[in-house]
């Protein structure tokens, strides 16, 4: 059993690593951890060790750990898996989401509009992330949105190469909105077919994206 403190660096540094703070391969220092997060060096090598358990750090006797980097290859497989994960997230958000969750849904998809408008991609990708977020907690499925979670950390790297592919921003508005639209209406059957296009759209850019440098018509 860890301690709180151990617990509290596992979670940091995880949100480090999944927000992009720490990079894909970049090397993890102990020491410069300890301070950054003002614990104990054995605070820190507890989290990493759970965090190399998760598949999120490489741990290499004697010369550390890094931020594990993902293939193409691998994302495109990661992809295929949180399609039906999340597919089924949305279906159970068509039958469990509050009027007000809903409702935050649609604020987020609005934002999400707003920022396509100003050519703000970067934004718009952070409203993406949100809404993904919105929804998996509505469906309150805790397994799938554990295993979400840890799927979604491998793709760091990957998390702007899509939506920066000329036209697909806007095919993923209408795609986002077609998942929204199921679940305000309560239609599960919809809601999990519109997500599942969504992210196999998603998919079927980022292969492209891996056979053709970005931005190569």
């Amino acid at each position: 059993m860890t301690s709180p403190a151990a617990d509290d660096a596992y979670l940091r540094l995880r949100n480090l690593i999944y927000s992009g703070e720490l990079m894909p391969n970049e090397r993890l220092v102990e020491a410069d951890l300890a301070e950054r997060l003002q614990v104990g060096r054995a605070v820190v090598r507890t989290a990493l060790l759970r965090l190399g358990q998760d598949g999120v750090v490489i741990l290499t006797p004697h010369r550390g750990a890094r931020v594990r980097v993902v293939t193409d290859a691998e994302a495109v497989e990661i992809l295929q898996a949180r399609a039906v994960l999340e597919a089924l997230t949305a279906r159970e958000a068509a039958r469990r989401a509050t009027a007000k969750e809903i409702a935050a849904i649609r604020r987020i998809l609005a934002g999400m509009s707003r920022k396509l408008s100003e050519g703000d991609l970067l934004s718009y990708s952070d409203g993406n992330a949100a809404l993904h977020a919105a929804i998996i907690a509505a469906a309150r499925h805790e397994t799938a949105a554990r295993l979400i979670t840890g799927l979604r950390a491998q793709l760091v790297r990957f998390q702007f190469r899509t939506i920066l592919v000329p036209g697909r921003a806007t095919h993923s508005f209408a795609e986002h909105t077609a998942i929204v639209e199921a679940i305000a209406s309560r239609d599960e059957e919809a809601a999990e077919r519109a997500m599942r296009v969504h992210l196999g759209q998603v998919e079927s850019t980022l292969s492209h994206t891996t056979r053709r440098p970005l931005g190569e018509s």
